[in-house]
């Protein structure tokens, strides 16, 4: 710890200056010594007066006023990454909180993804199959380093789920970049289902709200049979990192993508998240239905 610069007592400056005068009446009636002499006396006033101006504490009325420092976001706690969470005010169009949301599992995302149609091998199928993994285990930017919290809503067959969780920096940014390869890596892929049916998947990129400090969107389209007919899943998916933290919002369902409202849940998602990392307190809070 660094020693606090001593100031000068004010008293100690007030003597010298008051020298300083009584010198320089002085010399009005002897000769030039004593002239000089009280010339060394004022420029040493002088000199003590700049030494507690630099030395004073920086706010002090002496001291020069000097910008503050942007405090860091803190860390985010369980307490913190609860409160983060969405509430059914902050999205429109009759979405229902929902108490089972971290079962929530879909079966067309199960399956093995066909390594034979890449032209690129096993390395594109691989990521290919870390999507649908991640989708269906609700993981795709891999497990929480730390504090982590989940929310669900729905609307007629569509879900919608966010999560808020603490991650390591680096391999956040590198899972956001991992995301923004995808739709080049899985355009299109075959998912050979545990039934023995397959579904197509598509994956594209779609925009996000410009909030938070990094992001990255993602819209996968699963279309083979369910339940003994066609059927087609649309999930549209956004991650948005703030500071160490991050929003996973994943809204679909057989109804579609949903769009407008995992644009809104992203947005009020990532707002709530900064201001808890600010130390300050969402309003309203989310309902507790644990």
């Amino acid at each position: 710890m660094s020693r606090r610069p001593v100031v000068p007592p004010f008293r100690l400056v007030a003597s010298a200056l008051a020298a300083a005068a009584l010198l320089t009446t002085a010399a009005c009636s002897d000769d030039g010594a004593a002239t000089t002499a009280a010339d060394t006396a004022a420029d040493q006033a002088r000199a003590a007066e700049r030494d507690i101006a630099e030395q004073a504490p920086t706010g002090s009325p002496t001291g020069s006023p000097t910008g503050s420092a942007t405090a860091s976001p803190s860390a985010l706690t369980e307490s913190g990454a609860k409160a983060a969470l969405l509430t059914e005010t902050d999205l429109e169009g009759g979405w229902n909180q929902v108490r089972d949301a971290g079962k929530w599992r879909d079966s067309m995302l199960i399956g093995q993804v066909d390594v034979a149609q890449f032209l690129t091998g096993k390395a594109d199928a691989s990521d290919c199959q870390e999507l649908v993994d991640g989708l269906y285990g609700e993981d795709l930017l891999g497990k929480p380093s730390g504090a982590s919290a989940l929310t669900g809503f729905q609307q007629g067959d569509s879900r919608l789920l966010e999560q808020v969780a603490a991650y390591d920096r680096a391999a956040l940014d590198d899972r956001l970049k991992w995301m923004a390869s995808l739709p080049q890596k899985c355009d299109q892929f075959t998912l050979d289902g545990s039934g023995g049916g397959e579904r197509t998947v598509q994956v594209t990129e779609v925009p996000v709200p410009e909030v938070g400090d990094a992001r990255q969107g993602l819209r996968v389209t699963v279309r083979g049979d369910a339940d003994g007919g066609p059927a087609t899943l649309s999930l549209m998916v956004t991650a948005v990192r703030v500071g160490d933290s991050a929003v996973t919002v994943t809204g679909g369902g057989l109804d579609g993508g949903q769009k407008d409202s995992v644009e809104q849940a992203t947005q009020a998602g990532a707002e709530r998240l900064r201001t808890v990392l600010d130390g300050g307190t969402p309003s309203p809070q989310p309902t507790d239905l644990d």
